[in-house]
């Protein structure tokens, strides 16, 4: 029997076999973004950028004619404020190579991309190192398309090409795997706070609900915001 690299533990992702590509969040990209609320593709390409560096896997910024497209967003480059993207004519990323040669020397096989747009500057480079035997992780919540049916029906080519869809949260899910693993822990909840949408809200309560000590008096008692930083 083969082996299938998409079932079984080692169908998830890890931090010491991933590397994460993002590709073209430029404002020329986002002025045509439809698939998706632009400020959600923001949220969650910066979240999983977050991930990634909590984790150590190494990201790779790239976008293509900057200096017509614009630079890439702020809140990305502020992640890694020190990483220069790389401008590409390329269209297709993978054919870059000083996109590939960063990959290669990584050694990594778990390739997590996300692009502006879905069914071109993603679908390509996805495409491409699919017949290069990395396994492919294509994150739907930081991509996005023209057109809500371009981004679906890429990403229904790309699953039949056989890339994996995951979702941004899902990404630092399995890179975390495990709570008892303190060493990341307390980033992902920082994340989590900070772009997680309800999953934040649920958060904080939780936090709140765990700083709280019961009350002889029946009178609720206040917790303040530092107390529940310091769980964090």
């Amino acid at each position: 029997m083969s082996k299938n690299q998409k079932i079984g533990l080692e169908g998830l992702l890890r931090p010491e076999d991933s590397i994460l590509v993002l590709i073209d969040h430029q404002p020329y990209q986002f002025t045509n973004l439809n698939s998706h609320e632009p400020t959600m593709i923001i949220n969650n390409v910066i979240g999983l950028a977050k991930s990634a560096k909590v984790f150590n896997v190494p990201t790779i910024l790239t976008t293509v004619i900057e200096e017509r497209g614009g630079y890439i967003i702020k809140g990305l480059q502020d992640v890694f404020p020190d990483q220069k993207p790389i401008n590409r004519t390329f269209i297709n990323a993978w054919e870059n190579p000083n996109v590939t040669d960063v990959v290669k020397k990584s050694g990594r096989k778990q390739l997590i991309l996300a692009a502006l747009w879905t069914e071109i500057c993603l679908a390509m480079p996805a495409i491409q190192a699919l017949g290069e035997g990395y396994e492919v992780f294509i994150v739907t919540d930081a991509s996005g398309g023209v057109t809500a049916e371009a981004h679906d029906m890429a990403v229904r080519r790309l699953v039949q090409a056989g890339a994996v869809p995951i979702n941004w949260m899902a990404v630092l899910a399995e890179w975390q795997r495990d709570w008892a693993r303190t060493e990341t822990s307390a980033g992902v909840s920082e994340i989590l706070l900070e772009h997680g949408g309800a999953s934040a809200v649920a958060l904080a309560w939780e936090l709140q609900l765990l700083a709280t000590t019961p009350p002889a008096d029946g009178k609720p008692v206040q917790v303040s915001n530092s107390s529940i930083g310091q769980l964090v």
